[in-house]
């Protein structure tokens, strides 16, 4: 859920757009392939599951990487870097937490949803030019990962914390994702008719 999305000037050339509603469809299908897949795999915290646990932030942190290339020099390509390093770490510290159960886990994922989702949020507010939609769903993507990862802590401090909670929140990050996707090819068309 948590990506920085670069948002194109209005004068950026169709094979950009392209890349971009290629990059934002990639990630949104991975993040929803890796829910169905964790949804069936974790029943224990083995090492299948520690691997997918590790594997889902280094999916935002490749993408941070993409988008932080595609940006010019500013604080958003800053935020976009610090995103990046940051679900590293998250992915690193994900693999530790992992030998210590189920909460340790939720602990990891719940600090990570957090500051990601603050860092989006606060892009997205300064990218909401109508050349991708004016950024709804990435900022009710960020906003959601910030109130679930609180969720998460608060549930891994209780007596029956459960990893079925990813899934969701994976889902729901690449529903968000696919519909950026989607305003993007739409905002695209009406620029190709002219009709803005």
């Amino acid at each position: 859920m948590s990506t920085q999305i670069p948002t194109p000037p209005a004068h950026t050339p169709t094979g950009e757009r392209s890349s971009l509603l290629k990059l934002y469809l990639a990630r949104g299908a991975l993040a929803v392939v890796w829910a169905l897949v964790f949804a069936g795999a974790h029943e224990s915290v083995d090492a299948v599951a520690i691997t997918l646990l590790v594997v889902y932030p280094l999916i935002d942190a490749v993408s941070s990487w993409i988008d932080h290339r595609a940006l010019p020099d500013g604080s958003e390509r800053r935020v976009t870097a610090f995103n990046g390093v940051l679900s590293a770490l998250a992915a690193v510290a994900v693999g530790i937490a992992g030998a210590g159960g189920v909460a340790p886990v939720l602990h990891v994922f719940g600090a990570w949803a957090v500051l990601s989702g603050a860092a989006q949020v606060a892009v997205g507010i300064r990218r909401r030019g109508p050349e991708l939609g004016k950024q709804w769903p990435m900022l009710i993507a960020g906003g959601l990962s910030f109130l679930v990862g609180v969720f998460y802590n608060f549930q891994a401090a209780g007596d029956d914390p459960s990893l079925d909670v990813l899934s969701v929140y994976a889902t729901g990050g690449g529903v968000f994702f696919i519909a950026q996707a989607g305003l993007l090819g739409w905002k695209t068309r009406q620029l190709r008719t002219g009709t803005v």
